[in-house]
């Protein structure tokens, strides 16, 4: 047993990992243009959606949900394969924006907190409660804090994902410096029990099974000088982190591996071509910065940086942050993962 496993006692204290900032409305303004004509809005009645995977047929999906106008549009490479309308979280039961990663799934899954209620294609995006499930559209916000989807589209979005993927929430009236609240990822072990990650000085990585299909999460945390990699939301490796005098970025930035490569190596490791990404910024220095440039101002052991950047795939979202990445004292889960 890993020594990260063993720690994992429930009388110890729980820490959380901050994983994927609060998106940009600006980027919901250039992503919302998703009809056959690029320059023209999607007309939809509560319940409607559109759907033409076609346009993209391979690659990682994003998927961003505008509260204002009640949309969900859906990236497959970072091409647009549709948008749906739905009812997020009513007033005193505010759906909280941020970006997310998809925590689990389930065909069937029934609510333990409203009367066993039915939440068919439940896909988990916080420990305790929020999920995108199909459900009743009213035309508005409606729901306990959960993201109701008409369910052909539910379906049709659940067979496309993957646990671990990226879901943006915000608020496209809202600017990005207003967005308040960080969404979080919970470790966890291979139980499902949030898991008690200590904070080492030295690096080091959890062995897996081969071929593990969850994409990668890694969150950069510059105030803590530490990288911490996750797998389905469970912590497997932890590095020191060096950052080069005179780099102080603000901000976050968010990027998204992508399936392409650059016919030059990569500056993580030499002996891999350059991958490409696509970068979304919270308030950054720099949006264009890729992994690879960044790599030249911040540094991990070379054996380390080897290791994580043959397990990056296509999907790997990567958070690099001036905020905490550990807060002590968070409550853990409950033992029953509770949802609406």
């Amino acid at each position: 047993m890993s020594t990260a496993a063993a720690r994992s006692t429930p009388g110890r204290a729980r820490r959380r990992i901050v994983a994927f900032l609060a998106a940009l409305a600006c980027l919901l303004a250039a992503l919302r243009c998703i009809a056959a004509d690029p320059a023209a809005p999607v007309v939809l009645k509560p319940g409607q959606y559109r759907w033409f995977p076609e346009a993209s047929p391979t690659g990682p999906v994003v998927a961003v949900v505008s509260l204002d106008e009640q949309r969900l549009y859906v990236y497959r490479n970072g091409v647009a394969i549709g948008v749906s309308t739905i009812s997020s979280g009513r007033r005193g039961h505010e759906t909280p924006e941020g970006t997310f990663t998809i925590l689990q799934k389930a065909k069937f899954h029934k609510s333990d907190l409203y009367d066993d209620a039915p939440m068919p294609f439940m896909q988990r995006l916080t420990w305790d409660g929020v999920a995108m499930h199909a459900g009743t559209l009213p035309g508005y916000p409606a729901s306990h804090g959960c993201i109701r989807l008409p369910a052909a589209f539910a379906s049709k979005l659940f067979d496309v994902t993957r646990r671990g993927e990226t879901i943006i929430v915000a608020s496209a009236k809202t600017s990005a410096l207003s967005i308040a609240r960080p969404a979080f990822l919970a470790p966890v072990a291979p139980s499902g029990s949030p898991m008690a990650a200590g904070v080492r000085t030295d690096a080091w990585w959890r062995e897996e099974p081969p071929h593990a299909p969850d994409p990668l999460s890694i969150l950069v945390a510059l105030r803590d000088r530490r990288v911490y990699v996750l797998r389905g939301g469970e912590l497997i490796a932890e590095s020191p982190l060096e950052i080069a005098d005179g780099f102080s970025p603000n901000g976050s930035l968010v990027l998204i591996a992508g399936a392409q490569f650059d016919d030059e190596p990569s500056r993580l490791d030499p002996l891999w071509p350059r991958r490409r990404w696509s970068a979304y910024a919270f308030d950054y220095v720099n949006a264009t910065l890729s992994l690879d440039e960044l790599a030249e101002h911040l540094r991990v052991p070379p054996d380390f940086a080897r290791r994580l950047y043959a397990e990056i795939d296509a999907g790997t979202t990567v958070l690099v942050t001036n905020l905490p990445g550990i807060r002590a004292g968070v409550p853990p889960a409950p033992s029953k993962q509770t949802q609406q």
